[in-house]
């Protein structure tokens, strides 16, 4: 089932979003580390209810942020379509002993059908140069692929920003 998450939800969730920062880094994706995601990122999803969570039998192992707040990050970016009716994807995440049965491919699901529902226009997101599993799930999803940004704490590496219309 997927709901909105609350306060008491925030430690599995930093416990899911460690244990897959922890399954990248062996792989060489240095795309989140101990900076981020963090627990103030998650309360602040939680107060804004854009945080819902992927609950299986009473255990949360998987998050999604389904913002309309579009970060500063991606204003340089050449978007497909206005910058007004869009949905951002943000922490994704499904834990690692979870991943390969199809639970991204649910909570996208959910975001997208979301955004539907909202009338909005596109649904925006970002996910990291070197990892080409992600980048690979979002393309195959429809996702197209435009410019690259920047995030300095997480690494000099670029993140591709991508937009599906709806």
């Amino acid at each position: 089932m997927i709901r909105k998450a609350s306060l008491k939800d925030i430690d599995s969730l930093i416990e899911i979003t460690k244990a897959c920062a922890g399954d990248m880094i062996v792989k060489h994706i240095f795309q989140w580390n101990e900076h981020y995601p963090n627990r103030t990122a998650f309360e602040n999803d939680i107060k804004r209810k854009e945080l819902y969570v992927l609950d299986i039998k009473n255990t949360i192992i998987g998050c999604i942020v389904i913002s309309t707040f579009m970060d500063a990050e991606y204003l340089p970016v050449i978007w497909l379509t206005p910058n007004k009716n869009n949905s951002y994807i943000h922490r994704l995440a499904v834990h690692p002993k979870h991943q390969g049965k199809g639970y991204a491919q649910l909570l996208m699901d959910y975001a997208e059908n979301h955004a539907v529902e909202n009338n909005d226009t596109s649904i925006r997101l970002d996910t990291f140069s070197k990892n080409m599993r992600n980048q690979k799930f979002y393309e195959l999803r429809g996702y197209k692929k435009l410019g690259a940004i920047y995030f300095p704490k997480q690494s000099e590496d670029p993140f591709f920003c991508y937009e599906l219309i709806l």
